[in-house]
């Protein structure tokens, strides 16, 4: 593997810094350059709210890191997470974020460990398991109960619609706010040498959105100049619809991993090697 090749970290600069430990753990070098800011949403109250009725709800679903991080930055002072409510999330970053924050670990629910993805759809069936022990099955032992949905501004109802036709009440609340970033001179510089020397660069891609901000930020840099080599770059992809997404970019090498350090560093050798296969 070239020394030189390093792998690029589009997740939001909050997140970088731990991946990055992650990544130089594992012998990967790596540069952060974020497709997503983030931002806590202008109004806090809703999130004090949800708090303050987070006692009487069964479970709470929190989609990202970011997620977890801004809906306890409006955690009230000595709160701690209520004995009979749940967490749930598809990932493993979420989870630990959870764990840090004082949620008992016998109280999150993720997808199992070997799941072939991690998503609302292989957070279910596991869903489903514990609460039908914890329950006492589906039916009339659901009906009524409430969940809460912890989430950025908007985002996918799939997760929210299975626990409404099993008879949940689910409220939702918004923490987070995302936005294309606005790159300074150094991130700016940043793009152009990763988009003009594809060789030397792996992309990190775990946000479909992020891979549309890409694309509307390297029109921006480049001016008139001629569009990159789409075909040339490599990427790392950690879900089937980002996948999707940076090849219907253009992108030639995708490699589709879990969201894992060791998996994403596994691909990552193999894209920098000399036999380049695309493959998701």
């Amino acid at each position: 593997m070239p020394d030189d090749v390093r792998l690029l970290l589009t997740r939001p600069e909050a997140q970088a810094d731990d991946w990055s430990r992650r990544m130089a753990a594992l012998g990967v070098a790596t540069v952060s350059l974020p497709l997503i800011d983030i931002a806590a949403t202008d109004d806090p109250l809703p999130a004090r709210q949800a708090w303050s009725e987070l006692g009487a709800t069964d479970l709470a679903m929190f989609v990202s890191p970011n997620a977890v991080r801004h809906f306890f930055d409006q955690r009230p002072h000595a709160a701690s997470w209520p004995a009979r409510t749940w967490a749930a999330t598809v990932g493993p970053g979420s989870a630990q974020a959870l764990l840090a924050l004082g949620v008992p670990a016998e109280r999150i629910v993720q997808p199992p460990p070997g799941s072939e993805s991690l998503d609302s759809e292989h957070l279910w069936p596991e869903l489903r398991r514990v609460f039908a022990c914890a329950w006492g099955g589906e039916g009339d032992a659901w009906t009524g109960r409430r969940a809460l949905l912890v989430r950025g501004d908007g985002g996918r109802e799939w997760l929210g619609d299975r626990l409404r036709e099993c008879g949940l009440r689910v409220d939702a609340v918004s923490v987070y706010r995302r936005a294309c970033p606005r790159l300074d001179a150094t991130t700016r510089l940043l793009l152009r040498e990763a988009l003009a020397q594809p060789a030397s660069h792996v992309w990190l891609f775990s946000s479909s959105e992020a891979i549309g901000h890409l694309e509307a930020l390297e029109q921006g840099a480049r001016g008139g100049a001629s569009p990159p080599d789409w075909g040339a770059v490599r990427a790392v992809a950690t879900h089937e619809r980002i996948a999707a997404r940076a090849q219907a970019l253009g992108v030639g090498h995708v490699v589709l991993v879990r969201p894992e350090a060791a998996a994403v560093a596994d691909a990552f050798r193999m894209l920098s090697g000399s036999t380049l296969e695309s493959r998701t």
